[in-house]
């Protein structure tokens, strides 16, 4: 029997009431946003759950967790969405710092023991969204311009603005608009065929320069990346803005111009058309206004949205509209390789990004090198997730 209660966010009680009803025989459906809901289930409705080694999901979470714990009191009763509220958290992210034994089993024991399963449903009833994936490539380059390196890679330029709307009106809440100020006015900031051509409002010093326009096009689809210094040195660098403009998808661009057919496009056609094409390929690339400024990342791993360093194949970027920062979720879909091999795995949503939109939407963090280039590049696959809460102790009543 499906039961609708349409609440504009989750509180916990509704949560455990929920799991009693579907225990009693019923299953409801409790509305969380506009843009999901979620069922209760029970693990064993999880495909692959047993086969799969919870202990790398459990290292990504503890990362997540130091976040969720450093949060201020004044922070823990936040709501988050589909999950309650930030103090909800706090008791399984304490218990999963005290499992020191690494293996699988104690992993997914402490999954089932802290957390119950959730089926994240879209509004128009479909439990199915677009996964694909993303990577952190490595490109060529050096601290000063010269030779083959010619292509700037910039840092967040001073005179950037970024405006929160929602502090003009509560009908505003939520959305933001980035530009410059010119003779007391906001305006959008260059897009990205201006910014190529030179034409930054204020032009800063390049935190490098590289040898590829096109490894460089990619790197601001990835948000994140290595620069192999000429030197023999090794710069990380990190997503620090954008000039605000909207993304758009050259492949298809390229789809609608007749010049890859429509299901061919990957990263990797995409890439091989550009490069076979060097003098359309600039006016191609431009399509995308969306420009990404960078900054320089200490650590072993690129950081994501919610502050925390990425673990490849283990990490999640999400629409933060929908789904909570540091929520486990179980994703059913196909190997971007073999696409007759299951892809059933445990991630944590730590990351979003500007085309990351809709319910169940999920971008997958595949880590460095070529395989995760290939494997990131070619997922782009239909599937459905669910999402892990905290269990809570029922009210007595």
């Amino acid at each position: 029997m499906r039961q609708e209660a349409p609440i504009s966010r989750i509180y916990y009680s509704l949560l455990v009431a929920a799991f009693l009803y579907a225990t009693a025989g019923c299953a409801p459906f409790l509305e969380l946003s506009p843009r999901i809901t979620v069922e209760p289930v029970d693990f064993k409705a999880l495909e692959g759950w047993r086969g799969d080694r919870l202990d790398g999901a459990l290292v990504a979470y503890k990362k997540s967790c130091e976040v969720l714990l450093r949060a201020p009191q004044a922070d823990r009763g936040k709501p988050l969405l589909v999950a309650g509220h930030t103090i909800d958290w706090r008791p399984a992210c304490k218990a999963a710092s005290t499992v020191e034994d690494k293996s699988s089993s104690a992993a997914r024991a402490f999954f089932e023991k802290w957390f119950r399963p959730f089926a994240v449903i879209g509004r128009d009833g479909n439990r199915e969204g677009l996964l694909t994936g993303y990577y952190e490539p490595e490109l060529r380059g050096a601290r000063h311009a010269g030779g083959r390196f010619k292509i700037p890679l910039y840092g967040r330029p001073g005179d950037l603005v970024t405006a929160d709307l929602g502090q003009f009106g509560a009908a505003l809440k939520g959305r933001n608009v980035t530009g410059y100020v010119s003779n007391g006015t906001l305006v959008p900031y260059p897009d990205r065929k201006s910014i190529d051509g030179g034409h930054l409002a204020d032009k800063p010093e390049p935190l490098v320069w590289v040898d590829s326009a096109i490894d460089a096009f990619f790197l601001h689809i990835q948000g994140s990346g290595r620069i192999k210094l000429a030197d023999g040195g090794l710069l990380r660098l990190g997503y620090a803005a954008s000039n605000g403009r909207a993304y758009t998808a050259i492949g298809r661009t390229l789809v609608e111009r007749g010049a890859i057919a429509r299901d061919r496009v990957s990263m990797q056609t995409i890439r091989a058309w550009l490069a076979a094409n060097p003098l359309k390929a600039p006016e191609v690339m431009a399509q995308n206004a969306r420009y990404i400024f960078f900054r320089e990342l200490a650590g072993n791993a690129p950081v994501g949205a919610q502050g925390v360093e990425l673990t490849a194949g283990r990490s999640l970027a999400v629409d933060r509209r929908a789904m909570p920062l540091g929520a486990p979720l179980w994703l059913e879909t196909q190997d971007p390789i073999d696409p007759h091999l299951p892809f059933q795995r445990l991630l944590i949503a730590q990351d979003a990004g500007h085309a990351i939109k809709g319910g169940i939407r999920g971008d997958i963090f595949f880590g460095h090198g070529l395989l995760a280039a290939r494997r990131a590049g070619l997922m782009n696959q239909r599937g459905r997730y669910y999402i892990l809460l905290p269990k809570v102790t029922p009210p007595a009543s």
